[in-house]
């Protein structure tokens, strides 16, 4: 009885502190999407339902400039004072009574939510507003460029170099190797200053030089995790592909790479997260605004508009579901990646 509570209250304790982790990643993005659904009034001032008031109470508060007409939806009213000093003495102007005002302050309370309640408007418009007006959507496909061709190139690059440390002979294999070990090691901002110097002196400074250093700053860490994955694949597989006239590269090809999927789902999605997300080499490396990267656009995107909060987290949304949704498009292979280890093959 003792062992099988024990077990139970493990297992309560474990699911309990998974629940934890899983809401503090959820909670900030459904917060970060109803905010941006919402009419920057809504989200500054609040909104109150005209229903909470009678008739002749609204005209009240409208006259003293307690609230006004919403003008986005007429069912609603704004609240037109900042603070609830200014509140108490606008009320007072009218002779409200104690416990009309404590009524009025409890709704002025409930309905600065700080964008915890759910939208009353959802005003599609800011998305629109933000790619569209904003030009986000030059930053958008910027990233979306980077991001395909720089994992792309790892995928190719990393999956030959591992195809090759785990099936190939040739001098120097285990060294050169341990080198690429070895990188993975160096902090990735340490290297930042000097790739910029190198290829400002190249003259690839902005596009060409971005793609060729986030190249570079993922293949350690890919031909690594491709290496394990080759190297449990069987090599009755290879002698079969060979037997059938296929020759190294074709054996990689047909052969390889499609037992090695798990882990290459792995590479993508991690390599995708990097590029998507990088930020300080990609502040050094552009000078030209039309160029700029997701990260760097939202940096000059929100120093533009620092008082517009719905703005900022639609910016915000559209910057964040594309990794999400390929996320849970590879889902299935991240999981086999992550734990198929030597089982490959």
């Amino acid at each position: 009885m003792y062992y099988r509570a024990k077990k139970v209250v493990t297992i309560l304790l474990i699911h309990a502190f998974l629940f934890s982790v899983a809401l503090s990643c959820i909670v900030p993005f459904l917060w970060m999407m109803n905010v941006s659904l919402k009419h920057p009034e809504e989200f500054q001032k609040g909104l109150i339902r005209k229903s909470r008031f009678s008739g002749q109470e609204q005209q009240e508060l409208i006259d003293a400039r307690v609230v006004r007409e919403f003008e986005e939806d007429k069912a609603y009213l704004v609240w037109n004072v900042p603070n609830e000093k200014i509140l108490r003495a606008r009320l007072k102007k009218i002779n409200y009574s104690y416990t009309k005002i404590q009524r009025v302050q409890k709704a002025w309370e409930g309905s600065r939510d700080f964008g915890l309640r759910p939208t009353a408007t959802f005003r599609w418009e800011n998305y629109r507003t933000v790619i569209v007006k904003y030009e986000f959507w030059r930053y958008f496909f910027n990233s979306l460029f980077y991001t395909f061709v720089t994992v792309t190139a790892i995928v190719i690059i990393s999956s030959l170099s591992a195809y090759a440390f785990s099936r190939l002979q040739f001098p120097g294999k285990n060294l050169i190797f341990y080198m690429f070990l070895t990188a993975m090691m160096i902090p990735l901002p340490a290297g930042f200053v000097p790739v910029y110097v190198l290829l400002n002196k190249l003259h690839l400074v902005n596009r060409t030089g971005y793609v060729f250093a986030m190249t570079n700053m993922g293949l350690s860490l890919s031909i690594y995790l491709l290496k394990t994955f080759f190297d449990g694949l069987s090599r009755d597989l290879e002698d079969a592909a060979r037997i059938d006239g296929c020759n190294k590269l074709q054996i990689w090809w047909h052969v390889g790479l499609p037992l090695v999927a798990p882990a290459l789902a792995v590479v993508v999605i991690f390599n995708a997260l990097n590029v998507w997300n990088e930020f300080v080499l990609a502040s050094l490396m552009f000078t030209e605004e039309s160029l700029m990267p997701l990260q760097v656009g939202l940096m000059e995107f929100s120093s533009r508009l620092v008082t517009q909060h719905t703005l900022i987290m639609a910016a915000l949304t559209v910057a964040t579901l594309p990794i999400i949704l390929l996320y849970l498009k590879m889902q299935n292979q991240v999981v086999k990646g992550l734990t198929a280890g030597a089982t490959v093959g």
